[in-house]
């Protein structure tokens, strides 16, 4: 009787997961590509940098990846830099002593979990542990001057409350006017602020979404009974704010003033072939960068070996949906 119903409710949960995927289509895989060279492994983040792909892992603390996207293997060539000690601002002492911890025993104290560029070419990376931005630029390496208000705002809206849960992703404009931060989960939310001459500050309230909740899941994720809506990457792309939405295994178009959602899509058709799975109950995807005509998506493995037994982080290549990733819903 108990398995009856069990089955009964499998099959329904599988139908229920069909109706809704057939509202968010899905993105054409067009490859896959071990990367090699990634001293700390853990691909983090993803940007396209006038044509050029850069990499960042959340092991390193002194050096981002440029893609040698040459043959069906990459090769990543390093960009040392040295950070200043990161800014105080405001975490709880509680996070920050975790933080310090973690970085002991696994390496990469700075926890650098996203990357993005301007049209000068500087390079920003957002530093999960500090809950800060570090730029990146030929006259070296320095943290922006973040308004202090912005943690607090953050955590007064529910944000920021979780050990390595805090900001896993940024974005920025070409000419380096408005910056975004996307904090992970539980909750999830996306902030932004504008430049004001030589600092940053927030135009209204720093924080433009919060929001917690559970998230439906692709089927043959489905191990758990909750899981919490989580934001793995940000990307701007054409005036638009595009987040990787890890668990849910798609990518969503967002207005970059509300950030309400306009449109979304799946590649949890490709992703969660057997050959590509991890046996892990949540997501692995950690990177997104977006072109005209199509789309990155990289794994942040941790070492851990798919069913395959791939052992290195993978960046997939999707097509763009018909009509661009402007296309109205």
């Amino acid at each position: 009787m108990i398995r009856a119903a069990l089955a009964a409710w499998l099959l329904l949960a599988n139908v229920a997961f069909a109706q809704g995927s057939a509202q968010v289509p899905e993105l054409p895989l067009e490859g896959e590509y071990p990367v090699e060279g990634m001293r700390g492994g853990n691909l983090s983040g993803l940007a396209l940098c006038a044509g050029e792909l850069w990499a960042v892992s959340d092991r390193d603390d002194d050096q981002v990846y440029r893609m040698d996207r040459t043959g069906g293997v990459w090769q990543s060539r390093a960009l040392t830099f040295e950070a200043p000690p990161a800014p105080d601002v405001g975490l709880p002492w509680s996070l920050v002593a975790r933080a310090a911890a973690a970085g002991l025993v696994r390496g990469g104290s700075l926890d650098f979990e996203g990357i993005a560029c301007d049209a000068q070419q500087r390079i920003y990376l957002v530093s999960e542990a500090k809950a800060s931005v570090l730029r990146i630029s030929p006259s070296g390496a320095q943290w922006l001057p973040l308004p202090m208000r912005l943690v607090a705002e953050a955590r007064e809206n529910g944000l920021l409350h979780h050990f390595n849960a805090l900001f896993e992703g940024l974005a920025i404009d070409p000419e380096a006017q408005r910056l975004w931060l996307a904090a992970e989960r539980e909750q999830r939310g996306l902030l932004a602020v504008q430049r004001r001459a030589d600092s940053w500050d927030c135009n209204g309230p720093c924080v433009l979404l919060s929001e917690g909740g559970s998230e439906e899941v692709p089927v043959p994720m489905r191990i758990g009974l909750s899981y919490a809506k989580d934001f793995s990457d940000l990307t701007y792309f054409k005036g638009k704010l595009f987040t990787l939405e890890r668990n849910a295994y798609k990518v969503c178009r967002r207005d970059p003033t509300t950030a309400a959602v306009e449109r979304c899509w799946s590649f949890a058709e490709a992703g969660l072939q057997p050959s590509r799975r991890y046996d892990k109950p949540y997501g692995l995807t950690e990177a997104l960068a977006l072109d005209d005509t199509g789309a990155w998506i990289g794994t942040d493995n941790n070492d851990w070996a798919r069913a395959d037994g791939e052992r290195r982080p993978v960046v997939w290549r999707f097509a763009a949906p018909p009509g661009g990733w402007e296309a109205a819903p």
